[in-house]
């Protein structure tokens, strides 16, 4: 951690037990490819300039104040100065206010995952001892911290000897599930579709390996400007066919099939494999008593 920016620095307090902490950002960008506005005529990138709406002049960037639209075209401005006025004591502080059961956290809530880490040597015997505290819960923390000018929930879990603190969406960015299903129809298919279904799935069971999921995308894009930057011609790839599903049972029958064919497949590959194994190991075995026979002969 000592070669990595923190994201924040700070308090973590429990109570009357309070440690300095710094904050880590979690999760790596991998160098996401970023493209660049470009003048095909010069070659130049494109510098943005800002503009009074108003009267079309360019405003340089460093005269600009933040301001709130209370009306249109009515904004109340505030200067820095403001903002720092009303900054509350979680600015700094992750206070733990309570602890509930991880399973009581819908999935929707939970968005960035931190690292958080005793910040200083003085600080590693209280951060100790707030850890496992909660370790010996089994419960998942809830504090506040303001990120970006807002107040945020954090929750927070122990992993290995550090804390995972992950922010929480409010509320209001959640969006109601019943109205997002609302008009799905209420459809019963056949138990025997399910029972199939069922069967497919069971023959797709693996262990989750995030090192098997990788961004197709991002990597087809790097692909892309590697061989424009070769100067080789693009080929453009098809369009998957459409397909028209007629009959679903017809369709879950032959997706068991296909699967079942694979599995088959497979084993019939490993029994060749194994017989052919074999036959090696017999002629070599059968080779010294060849050699013997020859030697009696002579």
């Amino acid at each position: 951690m000592a070669a990595a920016r923190p994201t924040g620095q700070g308090h973590l307090r429990l109570s009357l037990v309070t440690c300095p902490v710094a904050m880590f950002n979690a999760i790596s960008p991998r160098g996401d490819v970023h493209f660049n506005l470009i003048n095909p005529d010069t070659g130049n990138r494109i510098r943005m300039i800002t503009v009074d709406a108003g009267t079309e002049k360019p405003v340089e960037r460093k005269k600009l104040v933040k301001g709130f639209e209370i009306s249109k075209g009515e904004y109340v401005t505030v200067t820095p100065e403001e903002i720092e006025a009303v900054r509350l004591e979680s600015t700094r502080t992750i206070d733990i206010d309570e602890f509930v059961p991880a399973e009581d956290i819908d999935r929707l809530y939970w968005d960035h995952p931190y690292f958080l880490v005793p910040d200083g040597k003085m600080a590693a015997e209280p951060f100790a001892v707030i850890r496992q505290a909660m370790e010996k819960t089994g419960k998942v923390a809830l504090g506040r911290v303001v990120m970006s000018q807002r107040e945020r929930l954090l929750a927070l879990e122990p992993r290995d000897h550090g804390l995972i603190a992950t922010t929480l969406r409010s509320t209001d960015e959640v969006r109601d599930i019943k109205k997002a299903f609302s008009d799905i129809p209420n459809v019963r298919p056949a138990r025997d579709m399910i029972a199939i279904a069922e069967k497919i799935m069971g023959q797709k069971e693996a262990d989750f390996d995030p090192d098997r999921f990788q961004d197709r995308y991002e990597n087809a894009l790097r692909k892309l400007i590697h061989e424009k930057q070769k100067g080789h011609e693009i080929v453009h790839a098809d369009d998957p066919e459409p397909t028209n599903v007629v009959d679903l049972m017809e369709a879950l029958q032959n997706s068991l099939k296909g699967a079942k064919g694979k599995a088959k497949g497979g084993a019939r590959s490993t029994m060749r494999k194994s017989s052919a194994a074999a036959k090696r190991t017999a002629s070599t075995r059968k080779a010294p008593a060849k050699k013997k026979a020859a030697r009696k002969r002579a």
